[in-house]
């Protein structure tokens, strides 16, 4: 049974003064929740500035934190770059690795992408691993040939899925308003599944949670849920909002 998540990328956004005040809200509209922790894991993702705050404000809560983003290499000359050692101090479980904007706005190519995903799995911590494709992409009909090619480069080196969330985030769903249908969500989900299957054995990718990403919301989080290969959802705009955060982290423990 895959236990759903909600997590939360903050993207560039948030003062520590509006960081702490966004932890303390979602940590007393948790608490207001008897045993949503047994339904739902909850995740938010920091800008780097602010991990070390977040690290205390979250402490005793079911809010575990990661960082957005890291490099492959665990020290030298990158100007402006954090290693996932450096994350790891934080206290940070997870990383986000291969998100959209990450790829598209700022050129990150797959063998970067793979070398970070490793860099990631082999410090012990959880990667959340970003795919989907472009509009033009689906619209060519492609959506399965980039996100399994996505999915190949990365995770085709024999490694644990343990420790690895999959969020499926078309791009031309993230920041436009524009959001997949429950069924193009599913059709996706399910296509990431019997990939992994293939890659790694059914009872691997059965245990492999699939989130999704793109324009979710507390008034669409319910449907986009009702896939059966949807496992939770990989929130931007909406989780810098308590109230829209915790709405939609009900519609994923009731998913």
């Amino acid at each position: 049974m895959r236990k759903p998540l909600a997590a939360g990328n903050w993207k560039m956004h948030k003062t520590l003064a509006e960081a702490r005040a966004l932890v303390s809200a979602l940590r007393a509209g948790l608490e207001a929740r008897p045993g949503i922790s047994g339904r739902v894991d909850v995740a938010i993702f920091p800008p780097a500035t602010l991990l070390f705050p977040i690290a205390k404000a979250v402490d005793g809560s079911p809010i575990v934190f990661g960082a957005q983003n890291a490099h492959f290499e665990a020290q030298g000359a990158f100007t402006g770059e954090v290693s996932v050692p450096m994350v790891k101090e934080t206290g940070a479980a997870t990383v986000l690795v291969g998100h959209s904007e990450r790829r598209h706005v700022f050129g990150e190519s797959a063998d970067i992408l793979t070398r970070k995903v490793a860099a990631v799995l082999g410090a012990g911590l959880t990667c959340v691993y970003c795919v989907g494709e472009t509009l033009d992409e689906r619209e060519a009909g492609r959506t399965e040939r980039v996100v399994g090619d996505q999915l190949d480069a990365a995770l085709g080196g024999g490694m644990d899925l343990v420790r690895v969330v999959i969020a499926y985030e078309p791009v031309w769903a993230i920041g436009t308003g524009r959001t997949a249908t429950p069924q193009t969500a599913q059709q996706a989900h399910a296509f990431i599944r019997a990939r992994l299957s293939e890659m790694y054995g059914q009872s691997a990718a059965a245990a492999t949670r699939i989130l999704y990403g793109g324009s979710v919301k507390p008034g669409n989080a319910a449907e986009l849920m009702a896939g059966p290969d949807v496992d939770g959802v990989l929130v931007g705009g909406a989780c810098l909002v308590a109230d829209d955060f915790l709405a939609i982290i009900d519609a994923v423990a009731a998913g």
